[in-house]
């Protein structure tokens, strides 16, 4: 990827989530660098809610069931919107996501040869 326009794709998800036995963005983060996007990084957050108003946070009991997650992955559109058709097809019912797609300018890209 050459510096200059690219798409940011974030991903709200529960860290309870899960795709192929293992946790809904790992296996994320493995579709992408098996596509070979640019970069992906998660973030834990300290509270959040979804569809079903619930709120869920890390302070909790319970912060091991549903506490949220955002996935962040930067490329050109093109392989943003490829990602895009794989993840939907690893969220199952009631999985409750919201994905943004927004424009950001890339300042550098250094990837080791």
């Amino acid at each position: 990827m050459n510096p200059g326009e690219a798409s940011l794709l974030r991903l709200y998800l529960n860290n309870d989530d899960r795709f192929g036995g293992r946790p809904l963005y790992e296996a994320v983060v493995a579709k992408a660098r098996e596509m070979g996007l640019a970069g992906a990084s998660v973030f834990t957050a300290e509270m959040g809610y979804g569809a079903r108003g619930v709120v869920h946070d890390d302070q909790s009991e319970y912060s091991f069931m549903g506490a949220p997650v955002v996935v962040e992955v930067v490329d050109v559109a093109e392989r943003i919107e490829a990602l895009l058709v794989e993840f939907r097809a690893m969220v199952g019912e009631g999985v409750a996501t919201v994905s943004t797609v927004s424009p950001v300018e890339v300042a550098r890209y250094v990837h080791p040869q």
